[in-house]
């Protein structure tokens, strides 16, 4: 005779967390929403406007301190393999934000005049024209 199925499959055969264990989770996945709204806050606020740089750089750095902080939690707990993935693609966008960030700084004027010029673009000329303008502006060995 066979055994009678067990309709919850192998989740049931998991031992249940204790209350620290459930507490660590629990905080893990805190620090990972901080993070994941520090990272998605930075890109949000540098692509609002290149003018509050500063508030995108603070959140790049909370959000890159915060991706450490749950690295190690997720590594060292042996935490959801979902979070560890996530933290990673998050710590890579916010390297790609410390890099957008410096060259942003590098050419604030630039990239400033860009972003005003996009705004009043209602065109898809007046979109090339405000390129061909920020192309002109840069140093001719960055063309």
């Amino acid at each position: 005779m066979n055994p009678p199925k067990d309709p919850a499959g192998p989740q049931q055969a998991r031992h249940p967390l204790s209350e620290a264990a459930k507490t660590s989770l629990l905080k893990t996945h805190n620090l990972f929403r901080a993070f994941i709204v520090a990272v998605l806050g930075a890109f949000f606020v540098y692509e609002l406007d290149v003018t509050y740089l500063w508030l995108t750089s603070l959140l790049t750095a909370v959000s890159i301190v915060l991706g450490i902080m749950v690295l190690v939690r997720a590594i060292k707990l042996k935490e959801s393999k979902l979070v560890l993935f996530g933290t990673i693609s998050g710590l890579v966008v916010s390297a790609v934000m410390v890099l957008l960030i410096m060259v942003s700084a590098v050419f604030f004027n630039q990239v400033r005049d860009f972003q005003q010029c996009s705004r009043n673009a209602l065109t898809q000329q007046a979109t090339n024209q405000c390129q061909t303008q920020l192309q002109n502006s840069l140093p001719a060995q960055l063309r």
